[in-house]
């Protein structure tokens, strides 16, 4: 019997978890498991015949001898999020309590548990004058991020967030705790630096940290009247943005509230240079709202303001191959509605140079991330449809982030062949039998 085929197993075969492991253990029945059970995303369902949340790095490799011996796959996620519903007959492995932070401020590195969130690193490296790679939630997993590779505010300045990764902590899957480098295995170091987790369990790594003296971010925004003048304010901006300098535009249409758009943006270096880089924005009609002001790395998911509670959502990211009129004419010429938010993200930098990662270099110019509420099955329907309205009708590569896929996508719509090609012989030698199952596997 494989791994996989293991769904039909009875979860009372798994009572003897409590005794294999010395973290919690939920199992069917109890009466917060349902709660326990749940992903970040509430529209994805998520099965498992159990629940364990590990007490440390040795708990761990405990978990998974008893997985193999029991013939029962892993799914890992410390927080919930990119959950694919991915776990049927698994042991869904909680990982929040692995939660170290050690800074060793004169080397510029960092050693994190897999459970530590983005905003708990950047608190740590903000006491040093330094940064990690953070994105727009500070309630993300960094372990989580770097397996897919990872988008951030200062990609643009230090390329995919894996690119800083120098070693990870990992159990293999006969149980054995191992530290993996480029040195040591460079196979497997390139797979976990973006490839997906299903190659072994992540329990913590090390990556380099850089030098942030000062930061200068926040958010401008406009009623959508004036989205004509803001959208063309942004794409002068990125056409000669320095690499320090991030913006992000956003279409937002939030249920009860007028239709708006926004600018946010990052820029690491003082206030008056980053102010002398936008100063375009400073010529549109007044805004509702500036919040743009010298900051900590350690405020930077105040900037978007993203939900640090679970909540239903329905995504769709696309990497476009230019901003044209045309494709400001897609994005303005009907409501965005019924989606919630649609962002264009700025790339380009060293996101664009040499990586040394299963995705490689990010040379489209930019990224549109497509969001709705899916409230019932009419609204999910209706999400679906402008998505891929707006999908066909913009400049697209017909590739896209790991991090920004959805549960109806797979591995193969973000990389390209050869590294697919490649992940699949990796994880036939390292998982010949099925055990780890990551929110996004390789295509068989």
């Amino acid at each position: 019997m494989t791994l996989h085929s293991a769904m039909s197993v009875s979860p009372d075969r798994h009572r003897g978890l409590r005794d294999a492991v010395r973290g919690r253990v939920w199992l069917p029945g109890d009466t917060d498991f349902d709660d326990v059970r749940r992903p970040w995303n509430l529209a994805v369902e998520q099965p498992a015949v159990a629940v364990v949340q590990a007490a440390d790095e040795a708990d761990v490799a405990e978990l998974v001898r008893y997985a193999s011996a029991a013939k029962v796959g892993i799914s890992t996620q410390p927080s919930g999020h990119g959950a694919t519903g991915r776990t049927e007959g698994a042991i869904l492995l909680r990982t929040g309590r692995l939660d170290r932070i050690e800074i060793d401020a004169a080397a510029r590195r960092a050693r994190i548990g897999a459970g530590v969130r983005s905003g708990s690193l950047q608190e740590a490296a903000a006491e040093h004058g330094l940064t990690g790679l953070p994105g727009s939630s500070p309630v993300v997993s960094v372990t989580g991020v770097v397996l897919g590779g990872g988008l951030s505010w200062f990609g643009r300045a230090y390329g995919w967030v894996a690119d800083s990764v120098t070693a990870f902590d990992i159990v293999d899957a006969d149980g054995r705790p191992q530290r993996v480098n480029a040195g040591s295995d460079p196979e497997l170091f390139w797979a976990l630096r973006g490839g997906g987790g299903d190659y072994a369990t992540v329990t913590g790594l090390e990556l380099a940290l850089h030098e942030a003296p000062a930061l200068f971010g926040g958010r401008m925004l406009w009623h959508r009247d004036h989205a004509r003048a803001v959208v063309d304010a942004y794409r002068e901006i990125t056409r000669h943005a320095p690499a320090e300098l991030t913006a992000w535009l956003e279409l937002l249409h939030f249920p009860g509230a007028e239709p708006m758009i926004a600018i946010d943006s990052t820029y690491l270096g003082d206030e008056a240079a980053a102010r002398a880089l936008l100063a375009g924005l400073d010529r549109l009609p007044g805004p509702l709202a500036d919040t743009r002001r010298p900051m900590s790395v350690a405020e930077l998911g105040s900037i978007t303001g993203e939900p640090t509670e679970p909540g239903a959502g329905q995504s769709r990211a696309e990497l476009l191959t230019g901003l044209d009129d045309d494709a400001v004419a897609t994005l303005l010429d009907e409501p965005i509605s019924p989606l919630m938010m649609v962002q264009i993200r700025h790339l380009g930098g060293a996101l664009a140079q040499p990586s040394d990662s299963p995705h490689g270099p990010l040379t489209e110019p930019y990224a549109v991330y497509m969001l709705g509420v899916p409230t019932d099955p009419g609204a999910a329907d209706a999400i679906t449809v402008k998505q891929h309205s707006l999908a066909t009708a913009l400049p697209v590569s017909g590739r896209k982030p790991v991090t920004f896929l959805n549960p109806a996508e797979t591995l193969a719509d973000a990389l390209p062949p050869a590294s697919i090609d490649r992940l699949r012989r990796i994880k036939a030698d390292r998982d010949p039998s099925g055990l780890f199952r990551s929110n996004f596997g390789v295509p068989v």
